[in-house]
């Protein structure tokens, strides 16, 4: 474990994510002097063998930062700063550098993001775009502030010039889009961290799940009929897995009450290959879904059922030929790297068998271990497991998605990822999901229905983003739906966006 002691809860968040990022397999624990118990024995540097575990301390003063590092009892590090300027944001920048060099020094190590520890690293080469900045003012205000490596940062600008020219196509004034969670899954995969739960356990409640839901859609249609839909994303979970009469009724719920006349983009996860039927994509198919995720994940057998996912790759395979022959022409495929036993030849081969089925995108996920998932939960199930992810693999992947004619067009980056890497989605031309943009480049409200999901409503004149979240309990969602809805309508009427 490393310790923290801080005499103020300011900037907690960016000091254990930095912290966490030089040290992944280490506890963090962050205390405030005055207002948390003082650490225990066991739990300070002195008492300590592992040269890993240390103790810092940060004090952050009117005009000022000091940083302290403390092994048995000796400091043999101290860092002392005094702000530039009293902005929040800029004192968060120089306590963050302050950190990273100490961290850095200490682990010998530096990190492929540099201090940038946030999931959205774009926006801020975005900002500078639109501020009219040009390329290489950018690189080298991203490379001085956040000592953020050269590749990584051009990777950045690049994929934000790509959005914003994408961006300038939709509506960010007068639109909004919709995401519907469908919470269920054939089983739940060992890293896997969202709303779901096993179909086979919830079969009876699915028509109660989708009457509640509909109740949802109804207001949201009704609330929102002044702006412009611009994409529906139905996401889970695994929407595949309702039966064909159930795709059929929430596809023609969606049908009867929105307008769709301004819809740019219509996607729906059909995820899972043991979950896909000739039935299922039929109805999706006849009422106009643009834009399919078939996920294989991986195309190695042995990993797959490490991981939880009851299919094989031949099923993936057999599920994608089977939308293209039906007419999808927009078909993207999702692959984690970093799962457990996986090498560079593993992914290897797996990106061959991508490029034969050839996608029109794919998302290169590095696997990011939630505190929600199985494999954190249950980790000393695990522990024996091997979870590499490297340089060389991340460099692989592009170069391949490069190969199939694709380029990258967006960018996340998620707590506690493998390697400290990033996810990048790579497109054909013309092949962008337009919703991966705009969620992540928050530039219009995202309403959320479902168990488990999240509003995202867009203040664009405030620079501000409220959350309006849904209960994440099916059961609950269904008993509660109209505090749900009560809770959206109270505060659309005291808010203008």
């Amino acid at each position: 474990m490393i310790a923290v002691q801080a005499n103020t809860r300011d900037f907690e968040y960016d000091i254990r994510s930095l912290i966490k990022a030089f040290y992944p397999e280490q506890n963090i624990k962050v205390t405030v002097m005055g207002e948390d118990p003082p650490l225990k024995k066991h739990e300070r540097a002195d008492s300590c063998s592992d040269p890993l575990i240390f103790t810092l301390a940060v004090y952050l003063e009117e005009t000022s930062i000091s940083m302290s590092l403390f092994y048995d009892v000796i400091m043999f590090q101290e860092e002392y700063h005094v702000f530039e300027s009293r902005d929040p944001k800029e004192i968060k920048n120089e306590l963050k550098t302050m950190l990273y060099g100490i961290l850095s020094k200490q682990s010998g190590k530096k990190l492929p993001w540099g201090t940038l520890t946030g999931i959205r690293p774009t926006k801020i080469p975005m900002a500078m775009l639109e501020e009219g900045k040009n390329r290489q003012e950018i690189e080298d205000y991203m490379e001085k502030t956040y000592h953020a490596r050269k590749d990584k940062v051009s990777l950045t600008v690049g994929i934000a010039e790509y959005e914003l020219s994408i961006l300038k196509a939709t509506d960010s004034d007068d639109g909004y889009s919709i995401y519907i969670g469908i919470p269920f899954c054939p089983s739940t995969c060992l890293y896997c961290s969202f709303t779901s739960y096993p179909i086979s356990k919830w079969e009876n409640e699915i028509e109660s799940y989708l009457e509640a839901l509909f109740k949802e859609i109804d207001f949201t249609a009704q609330a929102f009929q002044d702006r412009k839909l611009n994409t529906i994303y139905i996401g889970g979970g695994t929407p595949t897995t309702l039966l064909p009469h159930q795709l059929e009724m929430l596809m023609e719920k969606l049908e009867s009450v929105f307008d769709i006349s301004a819809l740019k983009e219509f996607t729906v996860e059909a995820g899972r290959p043991d979950s896909i039927t000739v039935e299922k994509l039929q109805v999706l198919k006849e009422h106009r879904v643009s834009r399919i995720s078939i996920n294989p994940q991986t195309m190695k057998q042995e990993t797959l059922e490490i991981i939880g996912r009851k299919h094989t790759p031949q099923e993936t395979v057999a599920a994608f030929r089977m939308a293209r022959s039906l007419g999808f022409d927009n078909i993207n495929m999702d692959l984690i790297i970093g799962l457990p036993g996986e090498e560079l030849a593993d992914v290897e081969r797996t990106m061959e068998a991508i490029r034969e089925l050839d996608p029109d995108s794919i998302t290169v996920h590095s696997l990011a271990i939630k505190r929600a998932a199985r494999l954190n939960m249950q980790w000393e199930n695990y522990q024996d497991l091997k979870f590499e992810n490297t340089e060389e693999i991340i460099n692989m992947t592009a170069k391949s998605a490069k190969e199939m004619g694709m380029a990258p067009y967006y960018l996340y980056r998620q707590k506690n990822m493998a390697g400290n890497f990033e996810n990048v989605g790579y497109a054909k031309p013309g092949k962008e999901g337009l919703y991966n943009i705009l969620i992540m480049e928050e530039r219009q409200p995202i309403i959320a229905l479902g168990a488990g999901a999240s509003t995202k409503i867009v203040f664009r004149d405030e620079d501000r983003i409220e959350r309006i979240e849904n209960v994440k309990d099916v059961k609950n969602y269904i008993e509660r739906i109209d505090e749900m809805i009560e809770r959206k309508q109270a505060f659309i009427e005291h808010n203008v966006f």
